[in-house]
C-alpha cells in the first residue's frame, strides 16, 4: 500500500513559491517566510495569485509531486502534474468502457450504490448515538427508502435511469443534512445545496471539502495510471476531472459531509470564520481556512480497516484504495468495482 505522505497548504494569498536545492521556499515581498523538504509532499495546494517558479514546477512535476492551484475561496483553478506514468494498455481499457455507455452504467452504479449505502448508515448511525436530538422514526423511514433505492440501483443498466435513481436519494438525504446539525443553529444550516457560489456557511464549507477531496482523488488516480479526466458517470468535460468525481460519489457523505459536520458540532468553527459578500457569496476567512485544514490534514491521519481490502489504513488512503480496486477491475483481476461500504 502507498505510503501516505503530506500536503503542503499555503493559506495566504500573496506568497510566492520558489525552490531552493531540495526545499520549497515560501516568499512574500522578498522576505522568506520558510522552507519545507519536498521529499515529504505529495502534493502543494496554494490559495492565492502570486504563483509559483518555473523551477519549482519543473521539479515537482519530476517528482510526481502536484502543485494545484485555487482561489482564496477555495475554488479549483489548475492542477500542474508531470508526465502520465500510466499503462497504457489500462488506459486503453478505460477509454473503451467509457465509450460504451452500458459498460459505464455498470462501473458507475457501483459508485452510485455506496454513496447511497453510505448517507444510510450516517443515518442510521445518528438515530444511534442522538437519539433524543433528532427526528428518529422521521430518519428510519429515509433509511429504509435509501435501502430500497440501492436494490434498485443494482439492476440499472442505463446511465439517464442511473443518475435519476441518484438524483432521488440526493434529495432524501439531503432533507436530513440540517437535522445532523446539532449545535450553533443560528449560524449554520443546510436548506439546499448552493455553489458558484456558496450562499452559507454550511455550503462554502462543503465547496471546499469536496474540492479538496476531487484533488486528493484525482492525484490517486493518476498514481495508479488511469486517466483522471475519463470517467464512466461524469461524462467527458475538457478540464473536468471526470473519474475522480466519479470515486469520490461514495466518499462525498462519509468523508466529507461528516468531515463538516464534525467541525460545525464541535465548534471548531464558528460564525466569525465567514466572510459574506456584496453577491451573496459567503467565504471562509484566512483564519478559517487555516482550521479547516489543519482539520482536514488531521483527518486524513485517522485510520480505518477498509471494508473490502480488510487492511487498516488511514483515510487519505482511502481514494488510493478505490483507484487500486477499480484499476484491478480493469484489468480483469475482479469480477466487478468494489464499492467503499462504509457502517
Amino acid at each position: 500500500m502507498k505510503r501516505l505522505l503530506n500536503t503542503l497548504f499555503v493559506n495566504q494569498t500573496d506568497v510566492y513559491l520558489s525552490l531552493d536545492g531540495g526545499n520549497v521556499v515560501l516568499l512574500k515581498n522578498e522576505e522568506k517566510l520558510g522552507r519545507v523538504p519536498l521529499h515529504n509532499l505529495e502534493s502543494i495546494v496554494t490559495f492565492g495569485y502570486t504563483g509559483a517558479s518555473p523551477a519549482l514546477m519543473g521539479y515537482c512535476a519530476e517528482n510526481n509531486i502536484s502543485i494545484v492551484f485555487c482561489t482564496k475561496n477555495g475554488r479549483f483553478l489548475a492542477r500542474v502534474i508531470g508526465k502520465s506514468r500510466g499503462n497504457v494498455t489500462l488506459r486503453k481499457k478505460q477509454y473503451r468502457l467509457s465509450d460504451d455507455e452500458r459498460a459505464s452504467t455498470l462501473i458507475a452504479r457501483n459508485f452510485i450504490l455506496g454513496k447511497t449505502y453510505n448517507a444510510k448508515w450516517m443515518l442510521e448511525r445518528m438515530t444511534r448515538d442522538y437519539p433524543l436530538r433528532i427526528d428518529v422514526g422521521k430518519f428510519k423511514r429515509t433509511s429504509s427508502e435509501l435501502s430500497e433505492l440501492c436494490l434498485n440501483i443494482k439492476g440499472v443498466e442505463n446511465l439517464e435511469v442511473l443518475r435519476g435513481l441518484e438524483g432521488q436519494a440526493a434529495i432524501k438525504y439531503n432533507a436530513l443534512f440540517n437535522s445532523m446539525i446539532l449545535q450553533q443553529k443560528d449560524d449554520f444550516y443546510f436548506y439546499q445545496r448552493t455553489r458558484r457560489p456558496p450562499l452559507d456557511n454550511v455550503n462554502a464549507m462543503l465547496s471546499f471539502a469536496y474540492t479538496l477531496l476531487a484533488n486528493d482523488t484525482a492525484a490517486a488516480i493518476e498514481a495508479v495510471g488511469l486517466d483522471a479526466y475519463v470517467g464512466f458517470l461524469h461524462r467527458d468535460r475538457p478540464g473536468r476531472v471526470s473519474l475522480a468525481l466519479d470515486i469520490m460519489e461514495e466518499l462525498r457523505g462519509i468523508y466529507a459531509d461528516r468531515f463538516v459536520l464534525t467541525l460545525i458540532n464541535r465548534k471548531k468553527i464558528n460564525s466569525s470564520y465567514f466572510v459574506k459578500k456584496e453577491n451573496g457569496a459567503v467565504i471562509m476567512s484566512e483564519e478559517g481556512r487555516k482550521i479547516f485544514l489543519k482539520s482536514w490534514q488531521e483527518k486524513k491521519q485517522e485510520r480505518i480497516t477498509h471494508p473490502y481490502l480488510g487492511e487498516k489504513i488511514s483515510w487519505g488512503l482511502v481514494p488510493y484504495a478505490q483507484s487500486i480496486l477499480l484499476a484491478r477491475y480493469l484489468r480483469g483481476d475482479l469480477d466487478e468495482y468494489p464499492p467503499f461500504f462504509w457502517k
